[in-house]
């Protein structure tokens, strides 16, 4: 288990990017839900050892992660938001070395190991490439597997879709729930899909504070009957925010529509919709409060 209690951090401008974070975090995997800028990347770096909290204290399976960074990076995986490569050594070579360092001393065993985990990602075929020839999802795949090397149990991924095409996203989300099933996974990502379709357990991160954890279907059914929809002209937008708690504004076939949260029912032609976790997590970031 990952136990993080009373976490701050303040920059030396004046951000606080954590305000008194509180998790536990078992085994499977877990998503941590929030804008841009709500300070998720910070608590990833934190969590990794990367940097120090201002105070407050992070545990993992008996591991004082601030006074034993060290032991805590023998069972961490972790796959920034941003990642520099060696541009002129391919990536092949790279995991090779990695997975070294990582304790696979065996040559042909870390071959070994080192191919299933280019072929789990779908670079193998690009094996003898150098990373700095790779596209942005290409290295964003090469991330995943460095990530993935020594089996570790704390897995740390921060906005890991990003650059990805449907079928790798498909093919990371699969790789991903098998890791959940022996490790805990942590998912950090501003993507609603990427949280219901994989994790069982989630966090709502909003402006370096948790606004709101559970599990996303009991989240999303907490606002049953209290999201309403409607049809609007563009120039209406406007309007409508200011007489009711727009959610969302979105196009369909070209008709701008627009979610609202409601006590009751609205009428003026609203109608009330099956909401999903989107609407519960527009909501919660709007109105940073348990429902």
């Amino acid at each position: 288990m990952l136990s993080i209690k009373n976490l701050n951090k303040t920059y030396p401008n004046g951000t606080k990017a954590l305000n008194n974070v509180n998790l536990e975090i078992d085994k499977g995997m877990f998503g941590l839900l929030g804008p841009n800028g709500a300070g998720k990347s910070t608590l990833m770096r934190t969590i990794a050892t990367l940097q120090l909290s201002d105070t407050g204290s992070i545990e993992f399976d008996g591991i004082d992660v601030f006074s034993e960074p060290e032991e805590l990076r023998k069972v961490l995986g972790y796959l920034p938001q941003d990642f520099g490569v060696y541009p002129k050594v391919s990536a092949e070579m790279m995991l090779n070395h990695i997975a070294k360092i990582k304790g696979i001393h065996n040559k042909s065993d870390r071959t070994a190991y080192v191919a299933d985990l280019l072929n789990k990602v779908n670079l193998y075929k690009f094996r003898k490439r150098n990373l700095g020839d790779y596209s942005g999802g290409m290295r964003q795949r090469f991330g995943i597997a460095q990530a993935l090397i020594g089996n570790p149990k704390l897995i740390i991924v921060d906005e890991p879709t990003a650059g990805l095409d449907p079928m790798e996203r498909n093919r990371f989300h699969n790789l991903l729930s098998e890791l959940g099933e022996d490790a805990v996974v942590i998912l950090s990502t501003h993507i609603v899909d990427d949280v219901v379709n994989l994790c069982t357990n989630m966090a709502v991160f909003n402006e370096g504070s948790v606004v709101v954890q559970g599990h996303p279907l009991e989240l999303t059914n907490s606002l049953n009957g209290r999201i309403f929809r409607k049809k609007i002209d563009k120039e209406e937008l406007e309007k409508y925010q200011e007489e009711y708690s727009v959610l969302s504004a979105y196009l369909r076939s070209g008709q701008l529509n627009v979610n609202v949260y409601s006590e009751s029912q609205p009428g003026d032609g609203f109608e009330v919709v099956n909401n999903t976790l989107e609407d519960f997590y527009f909501y919660s970031i709007n109105q940073p409060q348990t429902v």
